[in-house]
């Protein structure tokens, strides 16, 4: 699994507030003013980003149908940033470190992915990009309102995806299915918040292979690291599927994310590299 629900977040994060000033408060923009300033803003971050590693600790919770659970597994991974693409490398599985021979494929795997992602031109294939102006049409931001969040002044807004809305591929499909909040740091124009939940079951491989039933839902955090760079800080994900035409799978998954490292120069793009504290 993922640790990232990518094409939900990597829509939404370019979200954020334009400004504010002193009393009185400043008039808060249009949604689509801000998408298009956090966007801009965002770009100039990406790079600072890419400066750091930190670690994600995720442990999914397998629950029975009266919600108990009946199986957990952990992963511990090193996680870093390579063009804006985000790398992870298993380090850990089930509180057991990996074998030598487990390592070595694995620190192999990374290094092809790595020289990949460094190729000029490189395109994720598993990523739809979705522009503003595409974003506008399928999600709908609402009640816009300043809330205080981790002592830091944010922007909240509802937000809720238009089940009618012609979508093309995955990614907004996926969208015009879900609605929720999110919290908007109001200095930094960064998401600091995000709840989001499944309004309608979601289908995958013509509802075939897989399907994410309705009520799933997910919770994102992040926070400015060394006041410099905004990174991810939990997740909390509930999920209830099938697959293969087999109902019941339910699961809890949580991610942490710690130990945020940096690099002292930017070989965090070469296979291999280290960092400091």
């Amino acid at each position: 699994m993922s640790l990232f629900p990518v094409s939900l977040l990597v829509s939404l994060l370019w979200f954020a507030w334009c400004g504010a000033g002193p009393s009185p408060p400043a008039a808060l923009p249009d949604a689509a003013t801000m998408l298009r300033e956090v966007e801009a803003h965002q770009k100039q971050l990406d790079k600072v980003r890419e400066n750091y590693t930190f670690r994600a600790v995720q442990t999914v919770h397998q629950l029975d149908s009266s919600g108990n659970t009946k199986k957990v597994e952990t992963e511990e991974h090193e996680v870093f940033f390579v063009n804006g693409h985000q790398v992870q490398k298993l380090v850990r599985k089930d509180g057991k470190d990996l074998s030598q021979d487990q390592a070595r494929k694995e620190q192999d795997r990374v290094n092809k992915e790595v020289l990949k992602i460094a190729q000029p031109g490189y395109v994720n294939p598993d990523k739809d990009e979705i522009t503003v102006a595409r974003l506008l049409q399928i999600v709908t931001f609402s009640r816009p309102r300043r809330v205080r969040l981790n002592e830091r002044d944010t922007v909240v807004f509802d937000f809720t995806g238009d089940q009618h809305a012609k979508t093309h591929g995955r990614d907004e499909d996926a969208l015009k299915k879900v609605s929720g909040t999110i919290w908007i740091d109001e200095a930094d124009h960064e998401v600091s918040r995000m709840s989001a939940t499944l309004d309608d079951n979601y289908h995958i491989g013509f509802g075939l292979l897989a399907s994410v039933a309705k009520g799933s839902n997910m919770v994102f955090d992040q926070a400015l690291i060394r006041n410099e760079a905004w990174l991810p800080t939990a997740i909390a994900l509930h999920l209830q599927a099938r697959a293969f035409l087999v109902a019941g799978f339910r699961a809890d998954v949580e991610v942490r994310f710690d130990q945020y490292k940096k690099f002292q120069t930017d070989a965090v793009q070469q296979p291999g590299a280290t960092a400091t504290h």
